[in-house]
């Protein structure tokens, strides 16, 4: 059992040293995008399904809450939260269209939706980053390696060099860290900071 750990944690750390070269210019780009729409008065949007939708709910506390900084809110919602909407919707039109509904009705020219898909091919993402660029918003994406369909409809994806689930996970997971930090050193730098 010992083995099987140590082989996993190798793993995760090569996952990292590839992470490294190949998504530092393309997450620093993606910080500047989020970073952006909040300087504008824009919100953030975030959906997934499944660990993708406990990620995104992540982002949302990090931000809404604190990360490593005692400082003022900043405007995030996971779109994964609330189950009477995600269930009037799945079953009044269709599982499909849950994100997208919600996207229709509060994002705005100026936000932006952070779509996590470790397949890049969920539909109900696909709809809801569609909608998101009808209404004006930028579209920041998460996928694996093989990066699907999502990759074509955002203004930057960040694809984690990974093909299964929990690994591409592990990669968002540290993505959305890093982003976090720096999107609160950016927007609030000099606060009194403190872990939690």
């Amino acid at each position: 059992m010992s083995e099987a750990i140590r082989a996993s944690l190798q793993a995760t750390s090569k996952l990292y040293v590839a992470m490294s070269e190949v998504l530092a210019e393309p997450a620093a780009r993606a910080a500047e995008l989020l970073i952006a729409a909040l300087k504008g008065g824009g919100t953030l949007y975030v959906c997934g399904d499944g660990g993708s939708a406990a990620e995104s709910q992540h982002v949302a506390a990090e931000l809404v809450g604190r990360f490593l900084m005692n400082r003022p809110a900043l405007p995030c919602v996971a779109l994964t939260t609330d189950s009477s909407i995600l269930t009037a919707v799945a079953n009044d039109y269709d599982f499909s269209r849950t994100f997208e509904r919600q996207v229709e009705a509060l994002v705005k020219p100026g936000d932006v939706l952070w779509a996590l898909s470790t397949s890049g091919n969920s539909p109900n993402v696909l709809k809801a980053a569609v909608r998101a660029r009808q209404r004006g918003a930028r579209v920041l994406g998460m996928t694996g390696r093989s990066a699907g369909k999502l990759a074509e409809l955002c203004d930057l994806c960040l694809c984690v060099p990974a093909d299964s689930s929990p690994a591409i996970q592990e990669g968002h997971l540290t993505l959305i860290h890093i982003l976090c930090r720096l999107v609160e050193e950016a927007m609030f730098a000099g606060p009194e900071s403190g872990a939690r």
